[in-house]
Protein backbone atom coordinates (compact mmCIF):
# COMPACT_ATOMS: atom_id res chain seq x y z
CA UNK A 1 0.00 0.00 0.00
CA UNK A 2 1.67 3.69 -1.37
CA UNK A 3 0.31 6.54 -0.82
CA UNK A 4 1.38 10.19 -1.61
CA UNK A 5 2.35 12.73 0.47
CA UNK A 6 1.06 16.47 0.90
CA UNK A 7 1.40 19.02 3.62
CA UNK A 8 -1.98 17.73 4.63
CA UNK A 9 -0.53 14.28 5.63
CA UNK A 10 2.59 15.86 7.03
CA UNK A 11 0.36 17.71 9.35
CA UNK A 12 -0.96 14.31 10.10
CA UNK A 13 2.16 12.78 11.42
CA UNK A 14 2.85 15.92 13.18
CA UNK A 15 -0.25 15.94 15.25
CA UNK A 16 0.11 12.35 15.60
CA UNK A 17 3.58 12.54 17.20
CA UNK A 18 2.02 15.16 19.55
CA UNK A 19 -0.46 13.42 20.49
CA UNK A 20 1.80 10.60 21.49
CA UNK A 21 4.58 13.22 23.75
CA UNK A 22 1.10 14.72 25.41
CA UNK A 23 -0.45 11.09 26.36
CA UNK A 24 -3.49 12.65 25.09
CA UNK A 25 -5.65 10.64 22.45
CA UNK A 26 -6.80 12.44 19.30
CA UNK A 27 -9.66 11.31 16.35
CA UNK A 28 -8.51 11.49 13.18
CA UNK A 29 -10.01 10.02 10.28
CA UNK A 30 -9.20 6.33 8.56
CA UNK A 31 -7.25 8.45 5.62
CA UNK A 32 -5.12 10.35 7.97
CA UNK A 33 -4.40 6.72 9.99
CA UNK A 34 -3.26 5.04 6.64
CA UNK A 35 -1.22 7.82 6.15
CA UNK A 36 0.36 8.00 9.51
CA UNK A 37 0.49 3.97 9.76
CA UNK A 38 2.73 4.38 6.00
CA UNK A 39 5.19 6.61 7.47
CA UNK A 40 6.50 4.91 9.83
CA UNK A 41 6.49 1.31 8.24
CA UNK A 42 8.28 2.85 5.51
CA UNK A 43 11.13 4.61 7.58
CA UNK A 44 11.06 1.45 9.88
CA UNK A 45 9.85 2.45 13.22
CA UNK A 46 7.99 -0.50 14.38
CA UNK A 47 6.84 0.34 17.93
CA UNK A 48 5.20 3.64 16.53
CA UNK A 49 3.27 1.98 13.69
CA UNK A 50 1.83 -0.58 16.06
CA UNK A 51 0.62 2.04 18.15
CA UNK A 52 -1.00 4.07 15.35
CA UNK A 53 -2.43 0.68 14.04
CA UNK A 54 -3.78 -0.45 17.40
CA UNK A 55 -4.86 3.34 17.77
CA UNK A 56 -6.36 3.19 14.46
CA UNK A 57 -8.53 0.12 14.73
CA UNK A 58 -9.60 1.25 18.36
CA UNK A 59 -11.39 4.13 16.19
CA UNK A 60 -12.25 2.27 12.90
CA UNK A 61 -12.54 -0.99 13.86
CA UNK A 62 -14.51 -2.11 10.48
CA UNK A 63 -11.50 0.08 8.14
CA UNK A 64 -10.05 -3.07 6.10
CA UNK A 65 -7.16 -1.32 4.89
CA UNK A 66 -5.88 -0.19 8.95
CA UNK A 67 -6.62 -4.40 9.25
CA UNK A 68 -4.38 -4.92 6.49
CA UNK A 69 -1.45 -2.63 8.14
CA UNK A 70 -2.58 -5.37 11.20
CA UNK A 71 -1.92 -8.79 8.99
CA UNK A 72 1.48 -6.66 7.42
CA UNK A 73 2.70 -6.39 11.51
CA UNK A 74 1.66 -9.93 12.49
CA UNK A 75 3.59 -11.28 9.54
CA UNK A 76 6.49 -8.91 10.27
CA UNK A 77 6.26 -10.45 14.01
CA UNK A 78 6.83 -13.88 12.59
CA UNK A 79 2.82 -14.63 14.43
CA UNK A 80 1.91 -16.27 11.23
CA UNK A 81 -1.25 -18.07 12.24
CA UNK A 82 -3.30 -14.99 13.54
CA UNK A 83 -2.17 -13.18 10.46
CA UNK A 84 -3.84 -16.38 8.28
CA UNK A 85 -7.09 -15.90 9.82
CA UNK A 86 -7.54 -12.15 9.92
CA UNK A 87 -6.34 -12.15 6.00
CA UNK A 88 -8.91 -14.95 5.94
CA UNK A 89 -11.92 -12.75 7.42
CA UNK A 90 -11.09 -10.05 5.40
CA UNK A 91 -11.65 -12.22 2.06
CA UNK A 92 -14.88 -12.59 3.17
CA UNK A 93 -15.31 -8.53 3.10
CA UNK A 94 -13.39 -8.08 0.26
CA UNK A 95 -12.23 -11.25 -1.97
CA UNK A 96 -10.95 -8.64 -4.74
CA UNK A 97 -9.02 -6.95 -3.12
CA UNK A 98 -5.48 -7.67 -4.43
CA UNK A 99 -3.55 -6.54 -1.33
CA UNK A 100 -4.87 -9.59 0.61
CA UNK A 101 -3.32 -11.93 -1.96
CA UNK A 102 0.15 -10.02 -1.44
CA UNK A 103 0.05 -9.92 2.19
CA UNK A 104 -0.85 -13.74 2.26
CA UNK A 105 2.05 -14.30 -0.65
CA UNK A 106 3.72 -13.07 2.09
CA UNK A 107 3.24 -15.22 4.70
CA UNK A 108 4.53 -18.63 2.28
CA UNK A 109 7.19 -16.16 1.12
CA UNK A 110 8.66 -16.27 5.21
CA UNK A 111 7.82 -19.93 5.51
CA UNK A 112 9.87 -20.62 2.65
CA UNK A 113 7.41 -22.16 0.55
CA UNK A 114 7.66 -20.09 -2.29
CA UNK A 115 5.36 -21.84 -5.25
CA UNK A 116 2.70 -20.96 -3.14
CA UNK A 117 3.34 -17.29 -3.17
CA UNK A 118 3.70 -17.17 -6.87
CA UNK A 119 0.74 -18.54 -7.50
CA UNK A 120 -1.36 -15.99 -4.83
CA UNK A 121 0.72 -13.11 -6.56
CA UNK A 122 -0.01 -14.44 -9.93
CA UNK A 123 -3.49 -14.21 -8.73
CA UNK A 124 -2.95 -10.33 -7.22
CA UNK A 125 -1.22 -9.76 -10.95
CA UNK A 126 -5.59 -9.54 -11.65
CA UNK A 127 -6.86 -7.50 -9.19
CA UNK A 128 -4.31 -4.65 -9.15
CA UNK A 129 -3.64 -1.41 -10.55
CA UNK A 130 0.13 -1.76 -9.52
CA UNK A 131 0.84 -4.57 -11.23
CA UNK A 132 4.81 -3.48 -11.28
CA UNK A 133 5.07 -3.99 -8.37
CA UNK A 134 3.71 -7.20 -8.17
CA UNK A 135 6.31 -8.23 -11.12
CA UNK A 136 8.79 -6.90 -8.83
CA UNK A 137 7.46 -9.34 -5.98
CA UNK A 138 7.47 -12.21 -7.95
CA UNK A 139 11.10 -11.87 -9.21
CA UNK A 140 11.98 -11.53 -5.88
CA UNK A 141 10.32 -14.95 -5.28
CA UNK A 142 12.10 -16.48 -8.01
CA UNK A 143 14.93 -15.35 -6.56
CA UNK A 144 14.95 -16.86 -3.68
CA UNK A 145 14.24 -19.92 -5.46
CA UNK A 146 17.36 -19.60 -7.46
CA UNK A 147 15.58 -19.80 -10.47
CA UNK A 148 17.48 -16.68 -12.18
CA UNK A 149 15.80 -16.83 -15.76
CA UNK A 150 12.56 -16.51 -14.28
CA UNK A 151 13.34 -14.00 -11.83
CA UNK A 152 14.78 -11.91 -14.91
CA UNK A 153 11.47 -12.22 -16.93
CA UNK A 154 9.31 -10.88 -14.33
CA UNK A 155 11.48 -8.22 -13.41
CA UNK A 156 11.85 -7.15 -17.00
CA UNK A 157 8.48 -6.92 -16.60
CA UNK A 158 8.30 -4.76 -13.91
CA UNK A 159 10.55 -2.37 -16.06
CA UNK A 160 8.51 -2.36 -18.97
CA UNK A 161 5.64 -0.56 -16.89
CA UNK A 162 7.79 1.68 -14.56
CA UNK A 163 10.94 2.30 -16.63
CA UNK A 164 12.31 4.41 -13.74
CA UNK A 165 12.39 1.53 -11.29
CA UNK A 166 16.27 0.97 -11.23
CA UNK A 167 16.06 -1.47 -8.29
CA UNK A 168 14.03 -3.88 -11.14
CA UNK A 169 16.85 -2.88 -13.72
CA UNK A 170 20.09 -3.91 -11.01
CA UNK A 171 18.13 -7.24 -10.22
CA UNK A 172 18.04 -8.04 -14.12
CA UNK A 173 21.40 -7.07 -14.55
CA UNK A 174 22.12 -9.59 -11.72
CA UNK A 175 20.57 -12.23 -12.67
CA UNK A 176 22.24 -11.40 -16.45
CA UNK A 177 25.54 -11.57 -14.38
CA UNK A 178 24.64 -15.18 -12.42
CA UNK A 179 23.93 -16.51 -15.52
CA UNK A 180 27.07 -15.83 -17.68
CA UNK A 181 24.97 -13.52 -20.17
CA UNK A 182 27.51 -10.68 -20.43
CA UNK A 183 26.43 -9.80 -23.67
CA UNK A 184 22.71 -10.66 -23.38
CA UNK A 185 22.68 -8.09 -20.80
CA UNK A 186 24.33 -5.64 -23.34
CA UNK A 187 22.16 -6.26 -25.83
CA UNK A 188 18.93 -5.70 -23.20
CA UNK A 189 20.38 -2.51 -22.01
CA UNK A 190 20.89 -0.73 -25.11
CA UNK A 191 17.27 -1.48 -26.19
CA UNK A 192 16.52 0.24 -22.44
CA UNK A 193 18.61 3.05 -23.62
CA UNK A 194 17.25 3.37 -26.78
CA UNK A 195 13.46 4.76 -25.21
CA UNK A 196 15.90 5.92 -21.89
CA UNK A 197 19.17 7.35 -23.66
CA UNK A 198 20.09 9.16 -20.15
CA UNK A 199 19.91 7.24 -18.17
CA UNK A 200 23.12 7.14 -16.18
CA UNK A 201 22.56 3.65 -14.29
CA UNK A 202 22.04 1.65 -17.52
CA UNK A 203 25.40 3.47 -19.26
CA UNK A 204 26.95 2.64 -16.19
CA UNK A 205 25.44 -0.65 -16.14
CA UNK A 206 26.79 -1.47 -19.81
CA UNK A 207 30.34 -0.22 -18.90
CA UNK A 208 30.44 -2.74 -15.96
CA UNK A 209 29.55 -5.69 -18.71
CA UNK A 210 32.19 -4.71 -20.90
CA UNK A 211 34.52 -4.59 -17.99
CA UNK A 212 33.67 -8.04 -16.80
CA UNK A 213 34.58 -8.77 -21.23
CA UNK A 214 37.31 -7.20 -20.50
CA UNK A 215 36.69 -4.67 -23.42
CA UNK A 216 38.10 -1.78 -22.11
CA UNK A 217 37.75 0.90 -24.23
CA UNK A 218 33.91 -0.05 -24.66
CA UNK A 219 33.80 0.19 -21.11
CA UNK A 220 35.46 3.32 -20.58
CA UNK A 221 32.97 4.99 -23.73
CA UNK A 222 30.06 3.68 -21.63
CA UNK A 223 30.91 5.52 -18.28
CA UNK A 224 31.57 8.73 -20.26
CA UNK A 225 28.25 7.79 -21.39
CA UNK A 226 27.14 7.87 -17.54
CA UNK A 227 29.39 11.33 -16.74
CA UNK A 228 27.59 12.69 -19.50
CA UNK A 229 24.33 11.55 -18.13
CA UNK A 230 25.08 12.71 -14.35
CA UNK A 231 28.20 14.19 -13.94
CA UNK A 232 28.28 14.38 -10.65
CA UNK A 233 27.88 10.40 -10.64
CA UNK A 234 30.45 8.95 -7.95
CA UNK A 235 29.93 5.34 -8.90
CA UNK A 236 31.15 6.39 -13.27
CA UNK A 237 34.05 7.69 -11.94
CA UNK A 238 34.86 5.05 -9.77
CA UNK A 239 34.21 2.33 -12.57
CA UNK A 240 36.06 4.98 -15.31
CA UNK A 241 38.96 4.84 -13.16
CA UNK A 242 39.39 1.14 -12.77
CA UNK A 243 39.14 0.76 -16.36
CA UNK A 244 42.15 3.23 -16.81
CA UNK A 245 44.32 1.13 -14.43
CA UNK A 246 43.72 -2.13 -16.49
CA UNK A 247 44.81 0.62 -19.64
CA UNK A 248 48.12 1.48 -17.75
CA UNK A 249 46.85 5.61 -17.91
CA UNK A 250 47.52 5.80 -14.50
CA UNK A 251 47.67 9.60 -14.19
CA UNK A 252 44.22 9.38 -16.08
CA UNK A 253 42.79 7.08 -12.76
CA UNK A 254 43.87 9.31 -10.53
CA UNK A 255 42.20 12.20 -12.11
CA UNK A 256 39.05 10.55 -11.91
CA UNK A 257 39.25 8.96 -8.39
CA UNK A 258 40.74 12.47 -7.23
CA UNK A 259 36.98 13.87 -8.69
CA UNK A 260 35.11 12.05 -6.55
CA UNK A 261 36.55 12.77 -3.16
CA UNK A 262 35.34 16.25 -4.43
CA UNK A 263 31.81 14.68 -5.43
CA UNK A 264 30.90 13.28 -1.91
CA UNK A 265 32.47 12.10 1.28
CA UNK A 266 35.78 10.30 0.28
CA UNK A 267 35.70 6.25 0.61
CA UNK A 268 38.09 3.87 1.04
CA UNK A 269 37.73 2.36 -2.10
CA UNK A 270 39.11 5.51 -4.10
CA UNK A 271 41.85 5.99 -1.35
CA UNK A 272 42.74 2.40 -2.26
CA UNK A 273 42.72 3.01 -5.99
CA UNK A 274 44.95 6.00 -5.49
CA UNK A 275 47.80 4.45 -3.43
CA UNK A 276 48.20 1.74 -6.08
CA UNK A 277 48.12 4.13 -8.69
CA UNK A 278 50.72 6.09 -7.03
CA UNK A 279 52.52 2.71 -6.78
CA UNK A 280 52.56 2.04 -10.20
CA UNK A 281 53.90 5.37 -11.02
CA UNK A 282 56.52 5.38 -8.48
CA UNK A 283 55.42 7.73 -6.35
CA UNK A 284 56.09 6.11 -2.76
CA UNK A 285 55.28 8.99 -0.43
CA UNK A 286 52.08 9.75 -2.43
CA UNK A 287 51.02 5.78 -2.71
CA UNK A 288 51.63 5.37 1.61
CA UNK A 289 49.70 8.79 2.38
CA UNK A 290 46.95 7.39 0.21
CA UNK A 291 47.11 3.66 1.82
CA UNK A 292 47.21 4.91 5.21
CA UNK A 293 43.96 7.58 4.64
CA UNK A 294 42.25 3.54 3.27
CA UNK A 295 42.41 2.50 6.68
CA UNK A 296 41.35 5.40 8.62
CA UNK A 297 38.79 5.79 6.43
CA UNK A 298 37.47 2.26 6.47
CA UNK A 299 39.31 0.22 9.70
CA UNK A 300 37.76 -2.88 8.57
CA UNK A 301 38.90 -2.54 4.80
CA UNK A 302 41.57 -5.74 5.28
CA UNK A 303 42.71 -4.67 1.55
CA UNK A 304 44.16 -1.53 2.82
CA UNK A 305 46.29 -2.99 5.57
CA UNK A 306 47.19 -5.35 3.55
CA UNK A 307 48.79 -3.06 1.08
CA UNK A 308 50.60 -0.68 3.75
CA UNK A 309 51.62 -4.27 5.14
CA UNK A 310 52.90 -5.38 1.75
CA UNK A 311 54.41 -2.15 0.82
CA UNK A 312 56.50 -2.18 4.00
CA UNK A 313 57.26 -5.62 3.17
CA UNK A 314 58.54 -5.05 -0.24
CA UNK A 315 61.25 -2.65 0.87
CA UNK A 316 62.56 -4.58 3.30
CA UNK A 317 60.98 -2.92 6.85
CA UNK A 318 59.39 -5.89 8.35
CA UNK A 319 59.22 -4.63 11.52
CA UNK A 320 57.27 -1.67 10.43
CA UNK A 321 54.91 -4.21 8.43
CA UNK A 322 54.53 -5.90 11.73
CA UNK A 323 53.58 -3.22 13.08
CA UNK A 324 50.89 -2.35 11.20
CA UNK A 325 50.08 -6.01 10.74
CA UNK A 326 49.43 -5.92 14.52
CA UNK A 327 46.94 -3.04 14.46
CA UNK A 328 45.20 -5.02 11.85
CA UNK A 329 45.10 -8.17 13.83
CA UNK A 330 43.71 -5.99 16.64
CA UNK A 331 40.71 -4.79 14.85
CA UNK A 332 40.19 -8.28 12.84
CA UNK A 333 41.66 -10.87 14.35
CA UNK A 334 40.24 -13.65 12.40
CA UNK A 335 41.07 -12.74 9.50
CA UNK A 336 43.52 -15.50 7.55
CA UNK A 337 45.39 -13.36 5.21
CA UNK A 338 46.77 -11.22 8.51
CA UNK A 339 48.04 -14.56 9.87
CA UNK A 340 49.80 -15.48 6.78
CA UNK A 341 51.09 -12.39 6.56
CA UNK A 342 52.18 -12.40 10.39
CA UNK A 343 53.39 -16.05 9.89
CA UNK A 344 56.00 -14.70 6.63
CA UNK A 345 56.63 -11.50 8.64
CA UNK A 346 58.11 -13.05 11.66
CA UNK A 347 59.58 -16.28 9.78
CA UNK A 348 61.67 -13.20 7.93
CA UNK A 349 62.54 -11.84 10.93
CA UNK A 350 63.67 -15.19 12.36
CA UNK A 351 60.78 -15.45 15.43
CA UNK A 352 59.93 -18.75 14.51
CA UNK A 353 57.84 -19.14 16.98
CA UNK A 354 55.37 -16.57 16.56
CA UNK A 355 55.51 -17.80 13.26
CA UNK A 356 54.44 -20.97 13.59
CA UNK A 357 51.77 -19.69 15.64
CA UNK A 358 50.65 -17.32 12.81
CA UNK A 359 50.64 -20.49 10.16
CA UNK A 360 48.42 -22.57 13.00
CA UNK A 361 45.98 -19.52 13.31
CA UNK A 362 45.52 -19.21 9.60
CA UNK A 363 44.77 -22.79 8.95
CA UNK A 364 42.12 -22.69 12.12
CA UNK A 365 40.46 -19.74 9.94
CA UNK A 366 40.57 -21.69 6.90
CA UNK A 367 43.35 -20.95 5.08
CA UNK A 368 44.21 -24.29 3.24
CA UNK A 369 46.58 -23.43 0.27
CA UNK A 370 49.32 -25.51 0.00
CA UNK A 371 51.99 -23.32 0.80
CA UNK A 372 50.83 -22.95 4.43
CA UNK A 373 51.24 -26.59 5.13
CA UNK A 374 54.80 -26.51 3.75
CA UNK A 375 55.43 -23.27 5.17
CA UNK A 376 54.78 -24.58 8.62
CA UNK A 377 55.61 -27.79 8.71
CA UNK A 378 59.04 -26.39 7.76
CA UNK A 379 58.83 -24.18 10.56
CA UNK A 380 58.22 -27.29 13.05
CA UNK A 381 60.83 -29.40 11.45
CA UNK A 382 63.26 -26.58 12.22
CA UNK A 383 61.96 -26.38 15.64
CA UNK A 384 62.56 -29.98 16.15
CA UNK A 385 58.27 -30.22 16.64
CA UNK A 386 58.03 -33.80 15.34
CA UNK A 387 55.00 -34.86 16.70
CA UNK A 388 53.51 -31.04 15.14
CA UNK A 389 54.82 -31.43 11.79
CA UNK A 390 53.84 -35.03 11.27
CA UNK A 391 50.16 -33.87 12.23
CA UNK A 392 50.40 -31.03 9.94
CA UNK A 393 52.11 -33.23 6.97
CA UNK A 394 49.44 -35.65 6.94
CA UNK A 395 46.66 -33.28 7.34
CA UNK A 396 47.98 -31.73 4.11
CA UNK A 397 48.03 -35.01 2.17
CA UNK A 398 44.52 -35.08 3.08
CA UNK A 399 43.86 -31.47 0.57
CA UNK A 400 46.59 -32.59 -1.66
CA UNK A 401 46.89 -36.57 -1.78
CA UNK A 402 50.01 -38.12 -2.65
CA UNK A 403 52.31 -34.46 -2.99
CA UNK A 404 56.02 -35.04 -3.26
CA UNK A 405 56.54 -32.46 -1.72
CA UNK A 406 54.71 -33.15 1.49
CA UNK A 407 55.78 -36.65 1.78
CA UNK A 408 58.97 -36.06 1.14
CA UNK A 409 59.54 -33.54 4.58
CA UNK A 410 56.84 -36.75 6.31
CA UNK A 411 59.40 -39.11 5.41
CA UNK A 412 62.38 -37.13 6.57
CA UNK A 413 59.98 -36.69 10.10
CA UNK A 414 59.42 -40.25 10.21
CA UNK A 415 62.87 -41.43 10.09
CA UNK A 416 63.91 -39.06 12.87
CA UNK A 417 61.43 -40.09 14.91
CA UNK A 418 62.17 -43.95 14.25
CA UNK A 419 59.87 -45.03 12.19
CA UNK A 420 62.26 -45.94 8.87
CA UNK A 421 59.07 -47.99 7.56
CA UNK A 422 56.32 -45.50 7.26
CA UNK A 423 59.76 -43.05 6.27
CA UNK A 424 60.82 -45.82 3.36
CA UNK A 425 56.87 -45.95 2.38
CA UNK A 426 56.97 -42.13 1.80
CA UNK A 427 60.05 -41.30 0.24
CA UNK A 428 59.77 -44.10 -2.25
CA UNK A 429 56.53 -42.51 -3.04
CA UNK A 430 57.64 -39.18 -3.41
CA UNK A 431 61.06 -39.86 -5.59
CA UNK A 432 58.76 -42.43 -7.84
CA UNK A 433 56.85 -39.14 -8.85
CA UNK A 434 59.70 -36.58 -8.41
CA UNK A 435 63.29 -37.95 -8.41
CA UNK A 436 64.27 -34.58 -7.63
CA UNK A 437 62.66 -34.15 -4.56
CA UNK A 438 65.92 -36.39 -3.26
CA UNK A 439 67.57 -33.02 -3.49
CA UNK A 440 64.94 -31.23 -0.90
CA UNK A 441 65.63 -34.36 1.55
CA UNK A 442 69.10 -33.77 1.52
CA UNK A 443 68.71 -30.23 2.37
CA UNK A 444 66.01 -30.81 5.08
CA UNK A 445 67.31 -33.90 6.68
CA UNK A 446 71.30 -34.07 6.33
CA UNK A 447 71.58 -36.73 8.60
CA UNK A 448 69.29 -38.99 7.54
CA UNK A 449 70.49 -38.17 4.39
CA UNK A 450 73.92 -39.68 4.87
CA UNK A 451 72.96 -43.14 7.10
CA UNK A 452 72.74 -46.77 4.96
CA UNK A 453 69.91 -47.29 4.92
CA UNK A 454 68.64 -44.24 2.60
CA UNK A 455 71.86 -44.22 0.35
CA UNK A 456 70.82 -48.23 -0.57
CA UNK A 457 67.31 -46.68 -1.09
CA UNK A 458 68.49 -44.10 -3.79
CA UNK A 459 70.96 -46.85 -5.63
CA UNK A 460 68.11 -49.42 -5.73
CA UNK A 461 65.88 -46.52 -7.43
Amino acid sequence: MHFEYNNEHEHSIEKFELMLRSNEVGFFDSDEFEQIIEHYLNVGQMVTARKAISLALSQHPSSVTIRLFKAEMLIFDNHFKEAHALLDELYEMEPNNAELFIQKANIYSKTENHDKAIKLLNEALDLTEDQADVYNLIGMEFLFMEDYSNAKVNFMKCLELDDQDYAALYNIIYCFDFLKENQQAIDYLNKYLDTNPYSEVAWHQVGKQYFDLKEYEKSLSAFDFAIISDDTFVGAYLEKGKVLEKLGRYNEAIFNYELTLGLDDPTSFAYLRLGKCHLKLGNEEEAIKYLKRTVKEDPLLDKGWIAIVDFYTERLNYQRALNYLDKAIEIDGDNALYWIRFAVLNNKLNFFEEAEYGYRKAIELGNYEFDTWIDRADILIQLGEWRAAIITLEHGLEFYPNNPDLECRLSGVYYLTGKPFKGKYYLQNCLKAEPEQIIAFELLFPKVYKSDEIQQLITGL
